[in-house]
């Protein structure tokens, strides 16, 4: 097999790259807007991120997360491509994982898919409720050490083990 030989002039140094990890946006997308989403690919701009990955949870995962009723995954998915598709963006991914399992996917299952698919270092973008249900997990204390949590403001109580891994998470600032 030939090679490829490359010419560049002595001392040259590639470029460092500039956009490092991925945001991930986990939450249930049933009354997110689209300003909440163009906050998001804001935030991972400006954050430098490569990647924003938007993932929606399945109906299983909600009930038994919330115990709320929301509108099926498809629809929830279609809102999310259809955004992508009219705002031009092209770092930003909606992450199919619920709906090739089409059932419950616990938290650890979906990090682990998430650590072992896109680049590192993973921020979870998340609502101050979803901060607070993941953090509920026995598993939390071993997925925060890996990943960091960029939490949407406002926020009214924390959850315990928040306030204990308090350097791992910080407010989004958009």
């Amino acid at each position: 097999m030939p090679r490829q030989l490359q010419h560049v002039p002595y001392g040259y140094e590639p470029p460092a790259e500039r956009q490092k990890g991925t945001l991930v946006y986990y939450d249930t997308f049933e009354h997110t807007t689209e300003t909440e989403l163009e906050t998001a690919a804001l935030v991972a701009q400006k954050r430098a991120f490569a990647k924003l990955v938007l993932y929606p949870l399945h109906e299983e995962t909600v009930r038994r997360m919330f115990k709320e009723p929301v509108s099926s995954l498809y629809k929830r998915e279609d809102r999310l491509h259809d955004w992508k598709r009219h705002s031009g963006r092209h770092h930003v991914m909606v992450e199919n994982l619920e709906g090739k399992r089409k059932k419950y996917t616990p938290v650890d299952s979906a990090l682990r898919h998430l650590e072992e698919k896109y680049e590192s270092p993973l921020f979870l973008y998340v609502t101050p409720e979803m901060a607070n249900a993941i953090a509920s997990y026995s598993t939390f204390e071993e997925w925060i050490k890996k990943i960091r949590l960029l939490i949407i403001p406002p926020f009214e109580t924390l959850h315990p083990r928040l306030e204990a891994y308090s350097h791992r998470w910080s407010w989004s600032d958009v």
